[in-house]
């Protein structure tokens, strides 16, 4: 497995995976830590949320359908 740089004062799971640039295009490359320890291979589909206030999350579908809605109901009620 990966050795990415654990978010320091956090239990494990929780990871650093530094900066990454955004090109003329507007893309990103996701860091090889950050794929392997998520699985993430070409030709996967993410999902995109954005919230204007708390910023941009990057997921598998799968794995946030539930728990999207759940999200934004919470910012609008400002939980």
């Amino acid at each position: 497995m990966a050795k990415g740089k654990h978010l320091y004062g956090m239990n494990g799971g929780k990871h650093i995976f530094g900066t990454v640039k955004v090109g003329e295009k507007g893309q990103i490359v996701i860091p090889k830590d950050a794929r392997e320890i998520f699985g993430i291979a070409p030709g996967d589909t993410l999902l995109i949320l954005g919230d204007e206030k708390n910023g941009i999350i990057v997921t598998r579908p799968d794995v946030i359908n539930e728990a999207a809605k759940k999200v934004f109901e919470n910012i609008e009620e400002g939980k």
